[in-house]
Formats: structure tokens, sequence, C-alpha cells
């Protein structure tokens, strides 16, 4: 359930929008954020605030890959896997990833921490191979590189 200060701060958001379905992705990540995933219940809080039905929002949902319908980890890893990533290792950075963490990509590890996704696309091209975790972008990806940084990810939880 929303809190009414979450409430009136979406509400703030969407009334700024040029049109509600502009504010529906700031929404969604708003509500995952708060509920640590876009449950059903989100969906249709969020199809209310919005002015929109539940199936535009499930359709907006399910077209962005880093709106999760289905429960995660606390910790989200977009490993890419573009062509250009692929190219410079990333197929030995995935496999490292799901080694390390005893998954396999979208899988989520047993203690709930990590959930492995491979994305199509960081952006991050020209410093590939590319991960991501939260909003924290990663490149130029090595094996010494994934093991520093999913240590200091664990610290971090």
């Amino acid at each position: 359930m929303l809190t009414d200060d979450l409430r009136q701060e979406l509400r703030t958001r969407i009334a700024a929008a040029v049109t509600s379905r502009e504010a529906a992705v700031d929404v969604m990540k708003e509500l995952q954020r708060h509920y640590g995933w876009l449950t059903d219940e989100a969906v249709e809080e969020a199809a209310a605030l919005l002015g929109l039905s539940t199936l535009q929002v499930e359709e907006l949902a399910t077209f962005y890959e880093m709106i999760y319908r289905r429960p995660v980890g606390r910790r989200v890893i977009h490993a890419c896997d573009s062509i250009s990533c692929w190219a410079v290792g990333g197929e030995h950075m995935m496999a490292q990833l799901a080694r390390h963490l005893g998954i396999e990509p979208g899988e989520t590890t047993k203690d709930g921490m990590f959930t492995l996704l491979p994305c199509c696309c960081l952006g991050n091209c020209g410093d590939g191979p590319a991960m991501m975790i939260g909003d924290t972008l990663y490149g130029r990806l090595t094996a010494e590189k994934l093991e520093e940084i999913l240590a200091q990810e664990k610290k971090t939880l």
C-alpha cells in the first residue's frame, strides 16, 4: 500500500508532465522502488494515478527491461549481451557472473541478494564488456574487476 506522502509525490510528478503517459515510466520506477518490483497492486495504483487502464500500464511495464514484473533480488545485475560487449568478452563475463553467484541468467540467488539479467544494451559500447548494478554502470570488465565489484556489493547489502 502506498503512503500518502508517496501518493502525493507521484501526483505532483504527473501534474508536472505534459501528459500523464509521459510520467508513466517515472511512476512505475518509483512504485518499483517502493515495493521491490512492480506488483499487480502497483500496476493498478499506477493506472489509477495516471488515468490509464491497467492494460496500458502493463504494456509499458513489459516493454522496459528495467521494470520488473516479478520479484528480483535486492541488487539486480544487468549484464550487457549486445554484439559490442560479446565481441570483447561479454560471454565470458556472463559465465563468470553466473558461476560466482551460483545461478543462471534470469535467476535470483537463494539468499535473495542478486538477480542476474541479460540486457540488450547498456549504451556503453565503447567500454565493453559492461554491466549495471542498480544505477551504477561498470565497463571494461575483467575477471578481477568482477570479483572486486561483487565483493563490494555484498558489503553494502
